[in-house]
């Protein structure tokens, strides 16, 4: 048996995944947002469906009668969190999704872009991180 024979075993393919993340100034967008935990959950629930991810958990914090929102939703692809600071305008979004046994890219983009597009932003800063 020579060399060519004794293949070494070929390593499992790494789960990969999409992270994108923005951070969002000069928001626009309806202030039911900013405010509203109930509201903005039930948005991020439909977005996703929307996207064709799989809701399996969330948790939406709002912080007293003025202050921003908190949320999570955590998916069977990987999650998707939001953070709402209503006296600055500012949002960040963070949208992950692990593309093991199926490509989620394209859905994480729907999503992602969803999310942005609620807030309305002047001033996006957005960055897509490849996780391997």
């Amino acid at each position: 048996m020579g060399l060519a024979a004794a293949k070494a075993p070929e390593p499992e393919p790494r789960p990969k995944g999409l992270h994108l993340l923005g951070d969002l100034y000069g928001c626009k967008g309806e202030d039911r947002y900013f405010f509203s935990a109930d509201l903005l959950r039930e948005h991020c629930l439909r977005l996703v469906a929307e996207a064709g991810l799989t809701p399996v958990g969330d948790y939406f914090h709002q912080f007293g009668t003025d202050g921003g929102v908190t949320g999570m939703v955590v998916l069977a692809e990987s999650h998707l969190s939001v953070h709402t600071w209503p006296e600055k305008r500012y949002v960040t979004v963070d949208v992950f999704v692990c593309n093991y046994t199926s490509d989620n890219r394209h859905k994480a983009y729907k999503l992602f872009t969803a999310l942005v597009d609620t807030f309305r932003p002047a001033e996006p800063h957005v960055r897509s991180v490849e996780r391997e």
